[in-house]
């Protein structure tokens, strides 16, 4: 075997390599200031060419609008209020302004736009529920729950099956009647309602003293005076009572059903005279009191 030369100088051989050049550390961030900078640029610009194309893209325009919930108030109606909304950028109408506009209706209790892409709105609309002809400046209107004014009563609601209501303020002006007034009819009306029955025989109510309502039912000339609360009960009660009554007094004023346990008469025509008074579990006249 041949011997392995090795060099008698021990030293350690180091590679001379020339070091590399630092890199400036401004050119570094001139460099990404500048692809940053690129990078914006491009965003921004794409950003602009997309907010100009939705904002006057035909496709994007309000084309059809779609009323539901509605009875009372046509669709037609509803659309003619709201025809300038046609054309409106669908991304960018205002809809809390045409909600507000469309609310000015007296029918329309409430209403919520939906958009519908590409070009469409949806218009779900709650109706006011009159539940009375209200006289009020001597004229009658319809009235709701509320004692909100809805609208005129004219031949096109002669289908509605609705009680008088007398006592609300003469202002007929004014769209918003008493509220005490109006809340003591609804109260009254609703009540009665419970028993479709006795509801379908209410005939006028009046709400003048707004502690003590007062009501006509058909063929039953007698004021029934039913106090501010447990209508129905009190009208039961009457009706319970009411043959035995009318044979004993033959002409009624009025009925004061207000004090719970017993019925105060009040013959017509017999101002200072005694009243009768019945007990309503039993169906007959017991005693008489002094009114």
């Amino acid at each position: 075997m041949s011997p392995v030369a090795v060099s008698a100088d021990r030293r350690f051989h180091r590679a001379h390599v020339k070091p590399a050049r630092r890199r400036s550390i401004w050119r570094t961030v001139a460099v990404a200031l500048v692809k940053y900078t690129a990078v914006l640029a491009i965003g921004f610009a794409v950003a602009s060419r997309g907010a100009t194309f939705m904002s006057t893209s035909p496709l994007l325009q309000i084309r059809q609008i779609e009323p539901t919930g509605n009875h009372r108030l046509s669709s037609a109606a509803i659309r003619t209020v709201l025809a300038d909304l046609h054309g409106e950028n669908i991304l960018f109408a205002d809809l809390d302004h045409w909600r507000t506009k469309l609310m000015e209706n007296a029918w329309v209790r409430e209403a919520s736009f939906k958009r519908s892409l590409p070009s469409s709105v949806e218009v779900v609309v709650q109706e006011r529920a009159p539940i009375a002809v209200g006289r009020m400046g001597g004229r009658l209107y319809l009235v709701d729950e509320r004692g909100v004014r809805i609208d005129e009563y004219g031949p096109q609601y002669g289908n509605l099956d609705l009680p008088i209501v007398d006592g609300f303020g003469s202002d007929a002006r004014n769209q918003k009647t008493d509220d005490a007034q109006g809340a003591l009819a609804a109260r009254l009306v609703m009540s009665l309602r419970q028993n479709p029955a006795i509801a379908a025989r209410l005939s006028q109510v009046d709400v003048s003293d707004v502690h003590n309502a007062s009501i006509l039912l058909n063929d039953d000339p007698a004021e029934l005076r039913v106090g501010e609360d447990h209508f129905l009960e009190r009208v039961e009660s009457y009706l319970s009572l009411s043959e035995a009554l009318h044979q004993r007094v033959a002409e009624i004023d009025y009925v004061d059903l207000r004090f719970d346990g017993r019925v105060y008469v009040r013959p017509l025509g017999k101002a200072g005279r005694t009243a009768s008074a019945a007990h309503p579990t039993v169906n007959r006249v017991t005693d008489a009191e002094r009114h």
